[in-house]
């Protein structure tokens, strides 16, 4: 099978699309088709080695965690799903490839396309796995740092559903997506505590942080000097502020629950993720490039 592989930390250009052994399926295991991988700012960290410490790497190593696909092979024991099956979750062996074994998985509806169902796995654990970290409730204020990215509109549109008000910081040109998403949207930078102080004069409750770049100072500002209920998925130095880097760990009958659940909601039109560009796999190194240089609003697909 084809696969993008790399033997070393570094830039784009340590990935290479390879020949390699298609992964076997053991007892329990099972073996998928990729169709579609979701591209996630996890990716490129992962590449560089920023987050070892989170996610130990093992090279050769294939990149990406979601995908949608169609089951290929079972191993022994496994009678929840049957080849041919079209699922969508995550993997075990690296996504970026034409064949993975696959993680927690969940069917696939069929009034979702590949790319879309793709679209989900991660954004969707992970904004629900933080918005339950911090415990919002209904009637509170959150403000969520990279609020236009694939799992800040997934966070967005859990919280809002929840009764809370959230603040998003977001470049001007997604102030209106945002609005459309029913947060308040402000710009990042300079004054940025100002404006939100401004937007939300009642004060912020929590602060989820999926942006990264120094949001964590003025989020303990904006929660009048403490930590409690901060959360981030993106601050490398999160230690250094004394506030928790959320990594996973969420078991697997939540995750797949979750996966059902956000599922239903995209088909019933309740949760979006669109799709902003996709890339063939011998390209997955220039979507990786995009999704390192930020801004970009909705998901980046490989189509393999």
């Amino acid at each position: 099978m084809r696969a993008i592989m790399y033997n070393e930390f570094g830039g784009a250009d340590v990935l290479a699309l390879r020949e390699t052994e298609k992964p076997e399926p053991g007892p329990g295991d099972v073996r998928v088709r990729v169709v579609a991988v979701g591209v996630n700012p996890l990716d490129y960290k992962r590449r560089y080695g920023w987050v070892e410490q989170f996610y130990p790497t093992t090279f050769p190593a294939v990149p990406g965690l979601e995908f949608a696909g169609v089951v290929d092979a079972l191993g022994e024991g496994v009678t929840e799903v049957g080849v041919g099956d079209e699922v969508f979750g995550w993997t075990r062996t690296g996504a970026y490839a034409e064949y993975a074994l696959a993680g927690d998985i969940a069917p696939k509806p069929a009034e979702l396309s590949f790319a879309t169902a793709a679209a989900l796995p991660v954004a969707g654990e992970t904004a629900q796995r933080v918005l339950d970290e911090l415990g919002v409730r209904e009637g509170e204020t959150m403000l969520l740092h990279g609020a236009a990215g694939a799992v800040g509109q997934v966070a967005v549109q859990l919280a809002v559903a929840l009764g809370v008000t959230v603040v998003g910081t977001a470049s001007p040109a997604n102030h209106d997506f945002l609005r459309a998403l029913g947060a308040v949207p402000v710009a990042y930078g300079a004054g940025l505590a100002d404006r939100v102080r401004a937007a939300a004069p009642q004060g912020v409750d929590a602060v989820f942080d999926a942006a990264g770049h120094d949001a964590l100072p003025v989020s303990i500002a904006l929660r009048g000097g403490t930590t409690a209920r901060i959360v981030t998925i993106a601050a490398t130095d999160a230690a250094e502020h004394g506030v928790p880097f959320s990594a996973g760990g969420t078991p697997s009958e939540q995750v797949r629950a979750g996966l059902v659940k956000h599922a239903r909601l995209a088909v019933e039109g309740k949760l979006t993720v669109p799709v902003a560009e996709t890339f063939a796999l011998a390209d997955a190194a220039k979507a990786q490039e995009l999704s390192e240089a930020g801004h970009v609003r909705g998901k980046l697909i490989i189509e393999v």
